[in-house]
């Protein structure tokens, strides 16, 4: 299922882009798509038979805005370094264990909202990812089959990265790694049964309509089952909680100089094989 929410920011309604690609309304089975959604077996149930019925009211999709894909987000896990040309790119060598760092819930903001370049900001840079929602709690995980049983699906993500304050301003990452809009999602979290190996999909990103990154996640150091086990043995993963898994290679800080950041005016298009398609203009803050 391709689950979403539509509608203006902050009063988004539940919603499923059925097979033929029409947009239906599911306020009317469950109030939100959210963590207590993604682990109720038999809301999803509901979902599937309503869906499957071609009952489900029809929205119009003309100027209506897609919103996140899930409320309510616990907590946002990201992956450093997890593709073997990104780490070429950019001189690193490939970590022995998975890289942590944390978005915090406040940055998402929809798959087609406008990205802003922070004040004081000549080095903000794109990384298209693919995203895992968890849909079962999960701690100290053992195997790979374990791990994927507690994915409730994929998204896409644009884990937008200022470099100057993640790599030169001292500390940690995550003050170039947490300003406003900095995590677009969406459009759609297609469930995990649709996305039958996470490790075949395609990735691109284009900026002014120049593709920038394209690569496949079979270029993980780390692929998804291993991410959520490992990071289940340091963290509680709980339903709605994200994990972003890195980015390939092609991100502007990889590039020779001048390095091509992004900047106001500025439309940043981005997709995961099967999981829909992103599109921002860039602005100031």
């Amino acid at each position: 299922m391709k689950l979403l929410r539509v509608g203006a920011a902050g009063a988004e309604r539940p919603a499923l882009l059925d097979d033929e690609g029409i947009l239906r309304d599911l306020s009317g089975i469950v109030p939100e798509i959210d963590g207590g959604l993604l682990a109720d077996d038999a809301a999803l149930g509901r979902i599937r038979a309503a869906a499957g019925s071609g009952e489900l009211p029809v929205l119009d999709a003309d100027g209506l805005r897609i919103g996140p894909p899930l409320a309510r987000i616990g907590k946002i896990v990201c992956i450093g370094l997890n593709y073997h040309d990104h780490a070429r790119e950019t001189g690193a060598e490939p970590p022995a264990e998975p890289v942590i760092f944390f978005k915090a819930p406040d940055t998402v903001v929809g798959p087609n909202d406008t990205v802003l370049v922070p004040r004081g900001s000549t080095k903000t840079d794109w990384e298209v990812e693919l995203a895992v929602v968890i849909g079962r709690t999960a701690r100290y995980l053992e195997s790979a089959e374990e791990a994927l049983a507690h994915v409730a699906g994929y998204v896409v993500s644009n884990d937008v990265s200022e470099r100057e304050f993640q790599m030169e301003r001292g500390g940690t990452w995550d003050k170039g790694k947490n300003c406003e809009t900095f995590n677009p999602l969406g459009p759609w979290l297609v469930t995990a049964d649709e996305v039958p190996d996470p490790q075949n999909l395609p990735l691109r990103l284009w900026v002014n309509g120049e593709l920038k990154q394209n690569g496949t996640t079979a270029e993980q150091i780390f692929p998804v089952a291993e991410v959520v086990r490992y990071v289940s043995r340091f963290m509680t993963l709980y339903p709605g909680d994200v994990i972003n898994t890195g980015t390939p290679a092609g991100v502007a800080m990889g590039r020779p100089e001048p390095k091509p950041y992004l900047r106001a005016g500025d439309v940043v298009e981005l997709e995961v094989g099967g999981l829909g398609r992103q599109r921002q203009r860039v602005d100031n803050a």
